[in-house]
């Protein structure tokens, strides 16, 4: 007897990211595992995103006009909803995977896990590195809540009925760029089953030209999120609540940093130490910080 092959939909949002959103579309058509459904849900884009999604003729390769109000929560719920497949995976219009992702993720699906996610390759213009999410003990409610993020959206790939069963993300306004930690965590408090890959498997495409403003839009929303399932797992501890305060400035100042905005990463540190002084982390970030700092001081001299 054999055994039918296990569907997944993959949800794409998108707008006006026309020729990111072939790169994507390739990534998924050249995937080894062929028992998929692309749905790219549209933002009403105004570019040539139609065009783009008519050039596969591939009749696995779907659209959804739907406009999501700047929501993108809003668009992978639309897909959710669609969906009829066993498993629903989730690409950003701008991200793409390598072809093997699907198959491997499957794989782990199938020995009884509920949601898997793989390592990544971050890539800005000038810039790459790797990097792996989990492990699973972080994806205990508690841990998840006091530790932070482990997971990607992007490096997804679940249970539809599981999704479809928590009512997909969350469109509250304040939760924006984190409605996904929202969800990892009331899948984390429901006690499904998370599984990691140390495979890379697909790249997450990092935008310069916006990274602090969404750094900042980030920690916000991040910040928003915690304060209301502290209060959902009634944790009144002030000092678990300050030191959880503290490590989300600490994880900005960090992303600042990275980013190259030096003055944002100090403010974050600062507030890091004021909310938590006894949180090591971000001093060991404000000796790195420094030494960037001085090293950007000095050629700055010399170029004068």
């Amino acid at each position: 007897m054999t055994t039918e092959p296990r569907s997944v939909d993959v949800i794409i949002p998108t707008y006006n990211q026309a020729d990111f959103l072939r790169e994507a579309l390739k990534s998924v058509v050249a995937q080894d595992y062929q028992y998929w459904n692309a749905i790219v849900i549209n933002n009403m884009s105004t570019d040539h995103t139609r065009d783009v999604v008519e050039e596969f003729h591939d009749s696995r390769v779907t659209m959804i006009d739907f406009a999501n109000g700047g929501v993108i929560a809003a668009s992978r719920n639309i897909g959710i909803a669609h969906s009829n497949a066993t498993y629903v995976a989730f690409l950003d219009s701008d991200d793409w995977w390598h072809s093997s992702k699907l198959r491997r993720c499957v794989e782990r699906l199938e020995s009884g896990v509920d949601l898997v996610c793989h390592a990544e390759e971050w890539r800005s213009s000038s810039t790459s590195r790797f990097v792996t999410y989990g492990p699973e003990h972080r994806t205990r409610y508690r841990e998840l809540l006091l530790r932070g993020n482990c997971l990607s959206t992007s490096a997804v790939v679940g249970r539809t009925s599981m999704f479809q069963q928590l009512g997909g993300f969350s469109t509250n306004p304040e939760f924006i760029t984190a409605e996904d930690y929202e969800f990892w965590l009331r899948l984390a408090e429901r006690q499904f089953k998370f599984a990691f890959l140390a495979e890379p498997l697909g790249v997450f495409r990092i935008h310069a030209s916006s990274a602090s403003a969404s750094v900042e839009r980030n920690a916000r929303a991040e910040m928003a999120v915690v304060k209301h399932h502290l209060t959902r797992a009634n944790i009144t501890s002030r000092r678990i609540v300050r030191r959880r305060q503290a490590m989300s400035h600490y994880s900005a100042g960090r992303a600042h940093h990275r980013g190259r905005d030096f003055r944002n990463a100090w403010l974050h540190f600062g507030k890091a130490m004021r909310t938590w002084p006894p949180f090591a982390r971000t001093y060991a970030g404000a000796i790195v910080l420094l030494a960037a700092t001085a090293t950007r001081w000095f050629a700055r001299g010399f170029q004068s």
